[in-house]
Formats: structure tokens, sequence, C-alpha cells
């Protein structure tokens, strides 16, 4: 499956003009880093992938709809999903693009 074009799109306006800002095609999808470090993606699978704190991940999960990211049946701390229908207003979605691009932000750059 196709990443979502009008997804990317609506992450696209949220993200703006941000310093280090780069779009790449990965885990087929399309995503925007910060400093060469994913923030956040229009999944391949649907919906989106944030990349966030991982000690924030159980929290982030427990009061959120995010899940955490399975990649090759494995979960990782600080990679979590969130499907479409949980950011259709532009509000939720700019929410998750806030938590990815500040945590990207705090990696020193790539």
């Amino acid at each position: 499956m196709a990443y979502d074009e009008e997804l990317a799109g609506r992450l696209r306006a949220l993200l703006g003009d941000r310093a280090g800002l780069t779009e790449k095609k990965m885990f087929d999808g399309l995503a925007f880093l910060i400093g060469g470090n994913m923030a956040i993606a229009a999944s391949g699978e649907g919906g989106i992938l944030v990349r966030v704190d991982p000690e924030q991940s159980d929290e982030l999960v427990a009061t959120t709809p995010a899940v955490p990211m399975e990649m090759r049946g494995r979960q990782t701390a600080g990679w979590l999903r969130v499907d479409t229908a949980d950011v259709a207003d532009d509000a939720a979605l700019g929410e998750w693009v806030e938590r990815g691009t500040a945590y990207a932000a705090s990696l020193p750059a790539k």
C-alpha cells in the first residue's frame, strides 16, 4: 500500500519551513526529518508514524490513540503509530507533528 498523499500534504503544510526539514521515502511511506532525524511520516500502512522520546512511549500509548510501531515483529520504544481516523482534523495531527519535531530536533544532527 502506498502512503496517503493527502495526509502527506497535510503533514507538509503543518511542518511549514522548519529549519533542517527534509523529506525522504522510507518505511514504504514519506518521512519528514529534522536535522536528518525522522520526526513523523505518512506511513505506507496508513496513518502516521511518529518518533517520540522513548521515555514517553508508554504514557502516550496509555493516554492517546497511539500504539507501538512494530517492525519485523518487534516493538521499539519511541516509535508510535497513529491511525488516519485519529488524526482526521489538523489540531490532532498538529499535536503529533509537534511531538515528533520536538524530539527529532533534540537529537544530534546527522
